[in-house]
């Protein structure tokens, strides 16, 4: 069902919002103020968690996590109404930008409106009653998806939030048998032309875990059957090893190469240095130069890139799911908003839109990556430690313009001088 997923969606940008905590406020009306900046980053898509009621029944911390969703049919009063929506929704569409809500369908809280209407939709435990498969997922009650009744509420919800929204963001969505995903791609289809599908894969480790018990968890190879974006789970924790000291650069480098020929051509990963369940990048990046060039890295890198509100301002502290905990704005020790806007408009041009990509790791703390088409490359040198060094590089000699601060670089022989900052060229 992927197969007309447009490699254009490599050249974008997503920005994520958490209702709750963008805003002292924490509603619809809040964010609207905020979209022309959110817009001048070079946002292309905003993706909002979830935004409908949070159960109360079992519920964590003080107000619930927004992934135990009560009614998957209203929205959280506590954002505004759905005329507020509607609003912040086409505020988003009049700046030219695209808007995505969160898909939460593996499970529901356990009072939600479907436990209580059509408790046989439900997974039940030996002694009938309800229950999850994940133990540690408390608040929560799993759905059962051999019940085509299901299936026909959720997909007709689809719809009709389609007829708002420009697509979703699912959570957990290899939990949910491929089939459903694609016969709801194909329904919505018929409502929302061009959908946008963004499948929250899973890792590796989890993926095998679930397996082993005899549940559905479906690879990254299946998800992109009916979705057009994916996680970079699959390689995620390779790269937290490698920041944490843990592993070698050499072996992250080889799971990114590895996405180039396991995956279909039209392959779109959702590259991220954050998000809502992972550290922020600059606690766990504390040196501003290195996390400069992550940031760099990130874009260049073959796969639609994600800004987590508050990111752009270096934002140390991520917020709680459970509690009210506005984002402080003004904690960071870098700005990164003006590095983001120009990578996003170095990410428009259109190698990294059609490109055979490749990554090599030079002397464990280098990136040097390489985008090409015919005689077209571009090239990115990152010093992930922030440091100094000669680089062989696979690009013409010549004198060339860093697109990210202006400076000429050259390319000798074969290699290049890396001074510490990220390094984009283009021949």
């Amino acid at each position: 069902m992927a197969d007309n997923t447009p490699k254009k969606m490599r050249n974008m940008l997503m920005y994520q919002i958490f209702v709750r905590n963008f805003s002292e406020d924490g509603t619809f009306k809040a964010v609207e103020s905020e979209l022309d900046r959110i817009k001048e980053l070079g946002t292309d898509i905003i993706w909002f968690m979830p935004i409908h009621p949070v159960g109360k029944l079992k519920r964590k911390g003080s107000l619930g996590s927004p992934y135990a969703i009560s009614d998957y049919r209203a929205v959280n009063p506590e954002f505004g109404t759905l005329d507020d929506f509607k609003s912040v929704v086409n505020e988003i569409h009049k700046r030219g930008m695209k808007c995505i809500i969160d898909v939460v369908y593996n499970h529901t809280s356990p009072d939600s409106v479907l436990s209580a209407e059509h408790p046989e939709w439900f997974y039940h435990k030996e002694d009938g009653s309800f229950g999850n498969r994940v133990g540690d997922w408390s608040d929560i009650i799993d759905l059962d998806y051999n019940n085509m009744q299901l299936w026909d509420y959720q997909i007709e919800t689809l719809k009709m939030w389609a007829e708002i929204v420009d697509g979703f963001r699912c959570d957990v969505a290899p939990l949910i048998p491929v089939k459903f995903w694609e016969k709801a791609r194909e329904e919505v289809e018929k409502v929302r032309p061009g959908c946008i599908w963004l499948s929250e894969s899973v890792e590796p480790g989890f993926i095998t875990h679930l397996r082993s018990r005899g549940l559905t968890a479906l690879s990254d190879s299946e998800i992109f059957r009916a979705f057009d974006i994916s996680y970079e789970y699959d390689c995620y924790e390779d790269f937290r090893a490698y920041v944490e000291g843990k592993c070698s650069l050499e072996k992250y480098v080889e799971a990114v190469n590895r996405q180039e020929y396991i995956y279909p051509d039209n392959y779109v990963k959702l590259r991220f240095l954050e998000n809502h369940d992972q550290t922020r990048a600059a606690f766990l990046i504390p040196d501003e130069m290195a996390l400069k060039n992550y940031t760099a890295f990130m874009f260049f890198q073959k796969g639609m890139a994600l800004i987590y509100a508050g990111q752009e301002f270096g934002a140390e502290h991520l917020p709680s799911l459970f509690d009210k905990d506005t984002v402080d704005w003004s904690s960071g020790t870098v700005s990164l908003s003006g590095l983001i806007k120009n990578l996003a408009e170095i990410k428009k041009n259109d190698i990294f839109t059609d490109s055979k990509y490749e990554l090599k790791a030079v002397s464990g703390e280098f990136i040097a990556a390489v985008h090409s088409k015919d005689e077209k490359k571009a090239l990115g040198v990152f010093s992930l430690k922030g440091k100094s060094a000669y680089i062989p590089v696979n690009f013409p000699d010549g004198f060339y313009t860093n697109l990210i601060d202006g400076k000429k670089v050259e390319v000798y022989r074969g290699g290049i001088q890396s001074k510490g900052e990220p390094i984009i060229i283009i021949n």
